[in-house]
């Protein structure tokens, strides 16, 4: 029996250039998808902008766009010299096109659409948080469906991966998101930029049961996140030490992660239990965590604790896959070629994005306006 022309492209390998720059970091990344499936990561580079933004404490959009703009087409080139290929060996041309910070989305994506026009490639306009859903694929084979915890500086998600393209939202962040917690818990104590990483420095010297701190939503019957409070409650208890000294920071941060952690786990359980009663008939559930915050050590160990105890199949991204990178957009970039799915060059930057597009917009749980719905 003859292969159709869509058979025939899902059964060919694909070479995809991704670029990624949503928020402070630059990335361009090489990346094949085989014809069985399988990934390979041909390069993958990064310029980081935490020099940039330290002073402020933050990301100041204006300054990373610009910072984008000027790193950009050395390290696109950089990433396909280091990938051994030729432009020309490259199938399509990939970038995030939101959400994110827009400049710097709009950085990444013009110069993919001038890429795929210079070299009569297709272009491939990604959604950031669908790179992360599909990261851990970039190590070891991640097959559908799974229950997905999406945890970073911008957004805090449970989700139902149910195939490429077909996501289920579970539960969301009503306020911030968890890295958004860590990174201002991280300012209010001026333990530096970034945030994340900061805190778990500390906490490695501190008590965790030092402070109670509120546990937002702990034991409903629902899978969304708050964790404004929380945030609120250990800037107060932070407020109300004399003149803290390293110890007490090493305290506060130790608490505030250990309860980040608790949190998470109880919103996961609930999300988990959803997620089974709509997969009443998978042999084995498979919990997959995404985003930067996935790289914290203590989190890490509690959902470890959790899927071993309940033996669901678990899937991380490496380490240096969790935070913004380029590989997870190639590949994400590479599956949506493969199922024949490419852009036009009128495609357009996108500050908010849900995954979950129609549900977002019924029924928005953080905020929505003009930009749209943000989760």
């Amino acid at each position: 029996m003859a292969l159709t022309a869509k058979q025939m492209q899902v059964q060919a390998a694909h070479t995809v250039l991704g670029l990624e720059s949503s928020c402070d970091e630059t990335a361009a990344s090489v990346v094949r998808r085989n014809a069985d499936g399988s990934i390979e990561i041909l390069s993958s580079v990064i310029a980081s902008q935490d020099e940039i933004h330290r002073p402020f404490g933050g990301v100041v959009p204006e300054m990373a766009a610009r910072a984008h703009l000027d790193i950009v087409d050395s390290l696109t080139a950089q990433a396909v010299r280091e990938s051994g290929l030729d432009w020309d060996d490259l199938d399509a041309i990939a970038a995030t096109a939101g959400p994110g910070l827009i400049g710097g989305v709009i950085a990444g994506l013009m110069t993919a659409k001038g890429l795929a026009l210079a070299l009569y490639k297709p272009l491939i306009a990604v959604n950031h948080l669908e790179g992360h859903a599909l990261s851990p694929a970039l190590e070891s084979p991640c097959p559908f469906p799974y229950l997905l915890l999406l945890v970073s500086g911008g957004h805090t998600q449970l989700l139902s991966v149910n195939g490429l393209g077909d996501y289920t939202r579970l539960g969301s962040t009503v306020d911030d998101a968890a890295g958004e917690a860590f990174d201002k818990t991280a300012k209010v104590m001026g333990l530096g930029f970034p945030g994340g990483p900061k805190v778990q420095a500390a906490a490695e010297h501190g008590d965790p049961k030092a402070y109670k701190l509120p546990k937002p939503f702990a034991g409903k019957a629902h899978a969304d996140f708050s964790f404004a409070g929380l945030k609120t409650a250990t800037a107060r208890a932070y407020a109300a030490i004399d003149n803290p000294t390293d110890q007490d920071r090493a305290d506060v941060a130790a608490s505030f992660q250990k309860t980040v952690s608790d949190v998470i786990i109880d919103r996961c359980k609930q999300a988990m239990a959803l997620f089974q009663k709509q997969h009443p008939d998978e042999p084995e559930y498979r919990f997959v965590v995404a985003g930067g915050v996935a790289a914290n050590s203590e989190i890490r160990a509690a959902l470890k604790s959790w899927c071993a105890r309940e033996a669901y199949a678990l899937n991380f991204p490496p380490l240096k896959f969790c935070t913004d990178n380029a590989a997870m957009i190639a590949l994400a970039g590479a599956e949506r070629l493969a199922a024949g799915d490419i852009d036009d060059l009128s495609a357009a930057a996108r500050p908010r994005w849900p995954l979950d597009g129609e549900k977002a917009a019924n029924n928005p749980k953080s905020g929505s306006g003009k930009k749209g719905p943000k989760s």
